[in-house]
């Protein structure tokens, strides 16, 4: 059966509520018309729209591989809202961000992922794994795991440090055919003993229809540096394409870089 990719829902942010000052792109919890409350990031962060893109792109990746994912919207900012903000960063940050931003559902009542506490089977260790491995995500270490535990199920958030490659771009060919050396940092590297299975399992899924189908959600106004919107989509599908039917290469950097850990 063919895998189809619904369309991102777009909605109007209504209410500025709290900052979230983790790190230096300083989301925020917001409230939207559909009655909601997202974590909301922003354009205007100083890692700009290219963290957007990672971040959508690698999200919609996880939910289609079947891991539990906020549902992500494409929130609207317009330029009244925020007027009314006392603190001037912030402020800074709402007139930067006027247009199309990311909104992320708020799990509300979530926590953290503990290593110590929340325990995960080597299978599904194997998956987020190669997942990372795949989208060149630098951020699922024990420093920052970017994983929520809600309802007693593991959700990944927050791939905004993924697909690095297009913050140099002119060398994408070539980076997608390269191992990820990052992994060696990965918070489940160790339990990851069945990444083969993962890999057999997930290449099925993610064939060039979906991979485009999931490219296609990036709004026109995140992609303008290297050409036309349209453009710019096909190199990130290209990237997808020849990465994950190139995985040995990346596959192979996981299980060394396993080996020497165990």
């Amino acid at each position: 059966m063919a895998t189809t990719i619904n369309n991102l829902r777009q909605v109007q942010t209504t209410r500025y509520i709290t900052p979230l000052r983790e790190g230096g792109s300083l989301p925020a919890i917001v409230e939207a018309d559909d009655g909601f409350m997202y974590v909301l990031k922003f354009r205007g962060a100083g890692q700009g729209v290219k963290a957007l893109v990672a971040d959508l792109t690698g999200t919609e990746i996880a939910r289609v591989l079947g891991f539990k994912a906020p549902e992500l919207v494409l929130a609207d900012l317009d330029e009244a809202f925020g007027r009314t903000e006392p603190d001037e960063e912030i402020q800074d940050l709402l007139k930067k961000s006027n247009g199309i931003n990311l909104g992320v559902h708020y799990l509300s009542g979530s926590i953290s992922f503990d290593p110590a506490v929340d325990k995960v089977d080597e299978l599904l260790a194997s998956k987020i794994v190669w997942l990372d491995a795949l989208l060149t995500n630098i951020d699922r270490t024990v420093r920052n795991t970017n994983m929520l535990m809600w309802h007693r199920e593991l959700w990944l958030i927050d791939f905004g440090a993924s697909l690095y490659f297009h913050h140099t771009w002119d060398n994408w060919q070539q980076q997608s055919l390269q191992p990820f050396s990052n992994i060696k940092s990965h918070i489940f590297l160790a339990q990851a003993s069945m990444l083969e299975e993962a890999d057999k399992e997930f290449k099925v899924v993610l064939t060039p229809d979906v991979v485009e189908q999931i490219v296609n959600l990036i709004p026109d106004t995140w992609l303008y540096e290297n050409g036309s919107p349209d453009e710019m989509r096909k190199v990130y599908q290209q990237f997808l394409d020849q990465r994950i039917a190139s995985s040995s290469v990346f596959l192979n950097e996981a299980q060394h870089a396993r080996a020497a850990l165990i």
